[in-house]
C-alpha cells in the first residue's frame, strides 16, 4: 500500500513539475508577444511594420500599373509583320500585353492570374525588406535579430492583407521583444479592380468589340468601298489616310466608356460609344497614334504614296454608258494596341491588348488554345537548329549591311543582321522558305531558300533612288498622275504637282502618264430601256425555256468638272547611271480641252497611241 502511495506521490510531483515547466514556458513566450513588448522597444517593431507597408503598398501600386505584373520578364520584338513586342512601354513602364500576335505572326495571351499576382507581390516586399534601415536604432544601443519566414498575401476587393511570419527579436540592455507575426493593410481595390479588368477582356474576347469600333473608324474615316460620279481620277495621298485613320482611332477609342455614372451622355449620337457592361469604377480606353501600328493598304492604285481610282465611262467604245463613274475598293490590314484603365483619384490598374482588322474585317481568333504551347500555334523561330551563312553585296559587289528575316509558311523570323557584308547565325529549317533582306537605300530583297538543304548563299541587293519627277507642261488647275511599273509588278507613282518624289530600282518599266485639268460641261440626263432574257417560270423554264423582259434605265445628268487632257506610255530600261542624276523629266503630249463626251472619248483613244519621252538630269 505504501509503496503504490509512494508511486502516486511520485507521479503528482512529476506532473506539478511539467505543470510548472509549460506555465514557465507559456509566460516567457507571452512576455515576448506583441502585448508583452516593452514600451521602449515598440518602435522598432513599429517601423518594422511601416516598411512591410511600404513595400506592400508600392509592389500593389506596379501590380495595378503593369496590368497585374510586377516582374514584367523578357522583352520580345516585334517585326514588320506585327509591330507589337510582348510589352507596351507606357510613359516608360513596360506593361505586358494580355493579348498580343507576335514578331513571327502567333497569337500570345499572357493574362495573369490573382495567385499569381500575390506571389510576385510576396516576392517583391520579401526582397524589399531586406532594405530595410535600422541603423538609427542601432545607434542608440539597439540590437536586432530577424529570422526570416513566410509571407501570406490575400487580395480582397478593397483591400490587400499581407501577414509576414518572420521573428523579429529586439534588444536593448534587459530587455528583450520577441514577435513572430507582423499582419498589415493595404487600403487597395488592386482585387475588384482585376476582377472587371478580366472581365472585359473576356467580353473582348467573345464580342471583339474594340475591333468592331476599328472598323466603323475605318469605313467611315477612310476611303475603303464607294462609287463617285465622275470623269476624272479620284487621288488620296496614302500617307495622308494613314495619318487621318490614327488621328481617328486615336479619338473614337478614348470615347468609349462602360455603363456607369462616371460620364455625362451630352447628346444620344454619343450612346454609340457605350459599351453594354455594368460599372460603378471609371474606365477608360486608350490608344496613341505614336504607338506601334501597322496600317496596310491594298487595292488597285495603291503604292506608298498614292491611292489612285480611274473613272470608268469615257474609255474608247464606252460610250454607250452616256456617264462616267469611279467605283474604288480599298483593302487595310489595320493593327494597334489598346490601353485598358480602371481608376480612382488614388490608383490605376490598367493592361493592354492588340486589336487586328485583317482585310476589312474583325479578326476572329480561337482562345480556346494554349497560346503557350504547340500545335497550331507552333513557333517556328524557337527552333533555330540550321547554320546559316550569307555574304551580301549590291551589283558592284560592294559589301551591303542588311536586317536579316527568315519567313517560311506564315511566320516571319527575324535573324539578326549583317556586319562587313557578312552574315552568320542560325535559321528554322523550312523548304523553300524566303530569305527577306532590307537595308537602308536598297529595294527590300525576297529571294526563295531551304535552310534544310543550303547553309550558304550570295545575295545581291538593287540599290534604290528618290527622284523628283517633272512635267515641264504643267499648269495650273492639271494633276498629271505617272505610273512606273517594273517587269517584276513593283509600281511607283508620281501626282504632280503635289506628290512628285518617288523610289526607283534599274530596271525594265512600263511608264504611263494621265494628265487631267479642269471642265465645265455637263452629259445630259437620259433614259433607255435595256432588254434582257430570262427563264421562264414553272417547268418550261426549268427546261431552259426563256423570254425576254425589259426595263428603264435613268442616266443621272453628269457634270464634268475634272477631264483628261494629256498623256502618254513608254517602255523603257532604267539604268543606274540614271537614276543617279536624281531628276526625271516627261514630256507629256497635250489634247484638246473637251467640250463633249464625244470628244472626251477621243482624247482617250489618242491616249493610246501618244508616246512619253523621258530624260535624266540633275
Amino acid at each position: 500500500m505504501r509503496n503504490k502511495l509512494g508511486q502516486v506521490a511520485l507521479f503528482v510531483i512529476i506532473a506539478i513539475v511539467l505543470v510548472f515547466a509549460i506555465l514557465a514556458f507559456v509566460f516567457f513566450r507571452k512576455g515576448f508577444s506583441t502585448d508583452q513588448i516593452p514600451e521602449e522597444l515598440q518602435p522598432v517593431f513599429d517601423y518594422y511594420s511601416q516598411c512591410l507597408l511600404k513595400e506592400a503598398r508600392t509592389g500593389t501600386d506596379i501590380l495595378g500599373i503593369q496590368g497585374g505584373v510586377i516582374n514584367s520578364g523578357d522583352y520580345l520584338p516585334g517585326s514588320d509583320y506585327a509591330p507589337f513586342s510582348s510589352h507596351l512601354n507606357f510613359l516608360g513602364s513596360p506593361v505586358k500585353y494580355w493579348y498580343y500576335v507576335s514578331g513571327n505572326g502567333l497569337i500570345k495571351e499572357q493574362v495573369p492570374t490573382k495567385s499569381q499576382m500575390a506571389k510576385e507581390l510576396g516576392d517583391y516586399i520579401t526582397e524589399g525588406l531586406q532594405d530595410c534601415d535600422f541603423r538609427s536604432f542601432i545607434s542608440k544601443g539597439y540590437t536586432m535579430d530577424i529570422k526570416e519566414g513566410d509571407l501570406k498575401i490575400n487580395i480582397e476587393d478593397e483591400r490587400v492583407l499581407v501577414a509576414s511570419i518572420a521573428e523579429l527579436t529586439v534588444r536593448k540592455g534587459d530587455l528583450v521583444g520577441r514577435k513572430s507575426q507582423h499582419e498589415i493593410e493595404v487600403d487597395s481595390k488592386l482585387g475588384k479592380f482585376y476582377d472587371l479588368a478580366l472581365d472585359i477582356y473576356n467580353k473582348e474576347k467573345d464580342e471583339f468589340f474594340l475591333e468592331q469600333y476599328a472598323v466603323d473608324t475605318l469605313y467611315n474615316y477612310a476611303p475603303v468601298d464607294g462609287v463617285e460620279i465622275q470623269c476624272g481620277p479620284k487621288i488620296w495621298s496614302s500617307r495622308k489616310v494613314e495619318s487621318d485613320l490614327k488621328d481617328a482611332l486615336q479619338n473614337n477609342l478614348a470615347s468609349l466608356k462602360l455603363r456607369g455614372d462616371y460620364y455625362k451622355i451630352s447628346d444620344k449620337k454619343r450612346e454609340y460609344f457605350v459599351i453594354d457592361k455594368e460599372t460603378d469604377e471609371s474606365v477608360n480606353f486608350m490608344y496613341l497614334k505614336d504607338w506601334p501600328t501597322k496600317v496596310e493598304i491594298s487595292g488597285e492604285g495603291v503604292d506608298d504614296e498614292v491611292m489612285l481610282a480611274q473613272s470608268i465611262g469615257t474609255q474608247e467604245g464606252l460610250g454607250i454608258l452616256g456617264f462616267c463613274y469611279i467605283p474604288y475598293h480599298f483593302v487595310y490590314d489595320l493593327s494597334f494596341p489598346v490601353l485598358i484603365q480602371i481608376y480612382n483619384d488614388n490608383e490605376l490598374f490598367q493592361f493592354p491588348v492588340a486589336v487586328i482588322v485583317d482585310k476589312n474585317l474583325p479578326r476572329v481568333a480561337d482562345f480556346s488554345v494554349n497560346f503557350e504551347g504547340e500545335g497550331d500555334n507552333f513557333d517556328l523561330c524557337k527552333f533555330k537548329n540550321q547554320n546559316l551563312e550569307l555574304k551580301i553585296y549590291d551589283y558592284s559587289f560592294n559589301k551591303v549591311n542588311a536586317n536579316v528575316s527568315f519567313e517560311c509558311f506564315n511566320q516571319k523570323c527575324r535573324l539578326g543582321e549583317s556586319k562587313d557584308g557578312k552574315f552568320m547565325g542560325s535559321a528554322p529549317s523550312c523548304v523553300n522558305g524566303y530569305l527577306v533582306l532590307s537595308a537602308d537605300g536598297f529595294s527590300e530583297k525576297r529571294e526563295i531558300f531551304s535552310t534544310n538543304s543550303q547553309n550558304f548563299g550570295e545575295v545581291f541587293l538593287e540599290r534604290e533612288y528618290e527622284l523628283e519627277v517633272e512635267d515641264d507642261k504643267n499648269r495650273v488647275g492639271q494633276n498629271t498622275i505617272i505610273t512606273f511599273t517594273r517587269e517584276d509588278g513593283k509600281t511607283s507613282t508620281a501626282v504632280l504637282p503635289e506628290n512628285n518624289k518617288i523610289k526607283l530600282s534599274e530596271g525594265d518599266y512600263e511608264v504611263k502618264a494621265y494628265v487631267y485639268g479642269n471642265s465645265s460641261f455637263k452629259i445630259p440626263a437620259s433614259s433607255k430601256t435595256q432588254c434582257f432574257e430570262v427563264p421562264k417560270a414553272g417547268l418550261l423554264g426549268f427546261f431552259g425555256s426563256k423570254k425576254e423582259e425589259c426595263v428603264d434605265v435613268n442616266i443621272p445628268e453628269t457634270k464634268i468638272d475634272f477631264a483628261l487632257v494629256g498623256g502618254g506610255s513608254s517602255s523603257s530600261y532604267i539604268l543606274e547611271s540614271d537614276l543617279e542624276k536624281g531628276t526625271i523629266r516627261i514630256n507629256v503630249p497635250r489634247f484638246t480641252q473637251p467640250r463633249s463626251i464625244d470628244e472626251l472619248q477621243n482624247n482617250f483613244a489618242s491616249l493610246e497611241s501618244s508616246k512619253l519621252n523621258l530624260e535624266f538630269g540633275k
